[in-house]
């Protein structure tokens, strides 16, 4: 079991983003671009050896996007959203994980079967905010960081769409 944190909404930007344990120590660099289909954020350890990885297969914003994921370079499954109204779904295909969320409080779980993999909680540390990964089995961690990035970036464009439609309507609630 490992703990991981990531400054918030690094990951779903342009920019370069460090994975530190829980002692701070970088672990992981994540590196590329999001935006239009065929974009792929990599996973690098600190030593330059790539893990994993997450192209995004489709553009269908925000219902129906597909993405591939790759640990080194072969690939592994596929994370589609299924449903988001109060909470997010998420399926892993090949992988038979699912993701549940609550976009309020920004609380994911991942589970295959009756078996927890991972968890990320937002965190707030004295030098910002954080998401907080707790990795149940150190060998998903490379394809865990890579989900959270695409949670990142789909949490980060429902806040931008959310704003935009209370802009539309303002009397409604959601």
């Amino acid at each position: 079991m490992s703990d991981f944190f990531i400054r918030q909404n690094l990951l779903s930007s342009n920019a370069r983003t460090i994975i530190k344990n829980e002692a701070g120590e970088p672990v992981f660099l994540m590196v590329g671009r999001w935006g239009t289909r065929g974009d792929v954020l990599s996973l690098y350890q600190m030593n330059g050896e790539i893990v994993a990885s997450i192209k995004q297969a489709t553009f269908a914003m925000p219902i129906g996007a597909r993405f591939d994921l790759y640990q080194e370079f072969e690939k592994v499954g596929s994370l589609q959203r299924i449903l988001s109204i109060h909470r997010d779904f998420y399926y892993v295909h090949q992988l038979g994980w699912v993701v549940i969320g609550d976009i309020k409080n920004q609380d994911y779980h991942i589970y295959q079967l009756n078996r927890k993999v991972m968890t990320l909680k937002k965190k707030t540390l004295t030098d910002g905010e954080f998401h907080h990964f707790v990795v149940f089995d150190d060998a998903d961690a490379p394809l865990c960081i890579c989900i959270a990035a695409v949670l990142d970036y789909w949490l980060l464009n429902r806040h931008k769409q959310g704003l935009e439609f209370k802009k539309l309507f303002p009397e409604l609630d959601y």
